[in-house]
């Protein structure tokens, strides 16, 4: 798989989780320490992130990394 399309499923995992919990954009964002349009980067696979990042994002979603890959 080719790395953009890669970001953009990733991404699209991550925005399913964060809408299925029903956590607003802006919301998961201050809770990871991230910017909106940053996080919305990420979820549009926009933005290579770094691992570390995706923790954070992991953790206000109370999943595992490894559910986004």
């Amino acid at each position: 798989m080719k790395d953009g399309i890669y970001l953009i499923e990733m991404g699209k995992r991550i925005r399913a989780i964060r809408k299925a919990k029903g956590i607003p954009i802006q919301k998961a964002a201050v809770m990871s320490g991230t910017y909106k349009s940053s996080l919305s980067d990420i979820e549009t696979g926009k933005m290579n992130v770094k691992i570390l990042a995706l923790k954070r994002i992991a953790d206000v979603l109370e999943v595992d990394v490894k559910d986004f890959l």
